[in-house]
């Protein structure tokens, strides 16, 4: 048996939310809905301006490992941050909520902890602005090969491939793992993500178990419409999940494919939809689950998570499953 059921890597980030009407994003020149990188200086200047701030540990993917933590698994967490206030929590928080941060905190050097400004509309949509600090620097010689080799399925994060030495991780990171024996799979994170990095995504996809992104997303690697781009996917891939905004999940593996649809509710905070979806879909690839009760698992924790302010659980997900006859 391996001694991490999910292994995660991606950028440690720590989420500041506050609450911002339209005018306060307008002003501030923030696009509503998207998550835009920032310089230090602008990360300063929205840092200053939040009011009554929250901070939480984040990242996408170690978002995704404390939904699977809050279902039971053996989970952890590949990221970078600095031996500061910011970075003595986050590796703290991620402890204490069950995953192995197994990095300490980095002494010395000039980039601080990363951290995601992340403003919360009434409609509940948020706008992401990341300053990424210290997780820019995070390389293959931080990715352990008894982490990485440990882990029965590897979830990274597309947002590395910014950064030649994320890819370098990632890379490292993924072989790894399934020269033991495991699964890797990536998500593509925005669709913007998807534009930098194209070819090497394309590459991705053909490469690993499985993949998970939005219909935007996917249009944008195959640079065509969804219907094409998931029977181009369906070719490329091992396993393929798309889904679209409030409508439906459809999961590919081969000739296989389901359809989930999408129950909708008004959304307190939409932050971390994405991440638990793939914590639930995940957990339901772990556990021997099929497509459609892999993709109504995903579906259950995202609607758990935008049921309240922040990006990860509060409920017991297996509880949520249990109810709606998932487990």
């Amino acid at each position: 048996m391996k001694k991490y059921e999910v292994v995660g890597i991606g950028n440690a980030i720590v989420d500041v939310f506050a609450q911002a009407d339209d005018s306060f994003l307008e002003m501030m020149g923030i696009e509503k809905g998207i998550m835009q990188l920032v310089e230090r200086e602008r990360g300063e200047l929205l840092y200053a301006a939040m009011r009554d701030r929250v901070q939480a540990p984040g990242g996408s993917v170690a978002n995704t490992l404390a939904g699977l933590g809050n279902l039971g698994l053996r989970t952890a967490f590949i990221g970078r941050v600095h031996d500061d206030a910011l970075g003595r929590f986050y590796a703290k928080a991620m402890a204490d909520e069950g995953t192995d941060f197994p990095n300490a905190p980095v002494a010395g050097g000039e980039l601080p902890t990363s951290r995601s400004m992340i403003f919360v509309a009434p409609d509940g949509e948020r706008s992401m602005n990341t300053y990424l600090g210290i997780s820019s620097e995070l390389g293959p010689d931080d990715v352990s090969e008894q982490v990485a080799g440990e882990a029965a399925i590897l979830f990274l994060e597309g947002y590395l491939y910014d950064k030649p030495k994320g890819k370098e991780a990632f890379e490292r990171a993924a072989k790894l793992c399934r020269q033991a024996g495991g699964k890797a799979g990536i998500a593509l994170s925005d669709p913007f993500c998807v534009d930098r990095h194209r070819a090497d995504f394309r590459r991705l996809v053909c490469d690993l178990d499985y993949v998970i992104g939005n219909q935007h997303e996917w249009e944008s690697l195959y640079q065509t419409d969804l219907d094409s781009a998931l029977a181009q996917a369906a070719q490329d891939a091992g396993q393929v999940v798309c889904t679209r905004s409030g409508d439906e999940v459809i999961l590919l593996r081969g000739a296989e494919r389901a359809v989930v649809p999408v129950r909708r509710v008004v959304p307190v905070d939409a932050t971390g939809a994405g991440d638990q979806f793939a914590a639930g879909f995940i957990y339901g690839m772990a556990t021997g689950q099929s497509l459609e009760i892999s993709g109504r698992m995903g579906c259950v924790a995202a609607a758990e998570v935008i049921s309240h302010f922040g990006a990860r659980p509060e409920a017991e997900l297996k509880r949520l499953f249990r109810a709606e006859g998932l487990i």
